[in-house]
């Protein structure tokens, strides 16, 4: 029975693997890898210094294939129909590299950036794969230190205050109103800068793009003051790579609640 470890890799520090992550490392005959083009290549070589870092060389294989495209104009109703064929799309590609580039007998492992139970995609589209009956193969998850634990944790600060919850959600979903009953919100996946609608609020923004890796960006106080830093910051950097990767945390004091 062919095996597939779904290995959380941190947020681009390769110091940031759990001990079990790396055992799982060691245990892989075939990573696979979606390149998503020369913009984004930065993230195929973090991936390969993470194995250079850990697992000795000449014991495993690295198989690519190109990372199918999504449909990113795609708003309103037909967000999810679009971020559906994206996944199905993905599916067929898992179902190809397992069928044809491991063994019966062997170890895969998919490298999923933070951790796989959030916000990413991999655990759904294997169930996808093994729904479809035309291959066979069990899969373990290895978490990882997500973008969230390393943004609070580069900021010297907590996700929640006492006896309070702390919510994570998306820029979409930031854009529609502040959480109720939350003052703490951390906000991922959003790619147009939504803490700009709350620049008049007492909110302070704690804000990190490209955490974990030498390229690091952070930003903290004031969202009134610190706002439009982080927008310079980001276009910057966006213009320098070509993409970004940024998290936030939105945190309400009292008198705004």
């Amino acid at each position: 029975m062919r095996e597939i470890h779904v290995i959380g890799i941190g947020a681009g520090d390769p110091d940031q693997l759990t001990l079990q992550a790396v055992r799982a490392l060691r245990s892989t005959d075939v990573f696979f890898v979606l390149d998503k083009g020369e913009v984004k290549s930065d993230l195929t070589r973090l991936r390969r210094d993470m194995l250079d870092t850990h697992v000795p060389e000449g014991t495993y294989r690295i198989v690519k294939a190109r990372d199918p495209e999504r449909d990113r104009r795609a708003g309103g109703t037909a967000y999810s129909p679009a971020v559906g064929d994206w996944r199905t799309a993905r599916a067929d590609i898992y179902e190809r590299l397992i069928a044809e580039e491991l063994g019966e007998d062997d170890r895969g492992a998919f490298l999923v950036w933070g951790d796989p139970a959030l916000y990413d995609s991999t655990l759904g589209i294997l169930e996808e794969v093994l729904a479809r009956g035309s291959v066979a193969f069990t899969y373990d998850v290895v978490p990882g230190i997500s973008s969230v634990s390393a943004l609070v944790a580069r900021h010297r600060t907590g996700l929640n205050r006492v006896a309070r919850p702390v919510q994570i959600t998306t820029g979409r979903r930031l854009a529609e109103g502040f959480p109720e009953g939350v003052d703490d919100v951390v906000v991922m996946l959003d790619a147009h800068q939504t803490f700009r609608q709350y620049a008049r609020e007492d909110i302070d923004i704690y804000w990190g793009a490209y955490i974990g890796t030498p390229d690091e960006i952070l930003v903290s106080g004031p969202l009134a003051e610190a706002g439009p830093r982080i927008e310079r910051l980001r276009a910057e950097a966006r213009e320098r790579k070509g993409w970004i990767m940024d998290t936030y945390l939105l945190r309400r004091n009292p008198g705004d609640a």
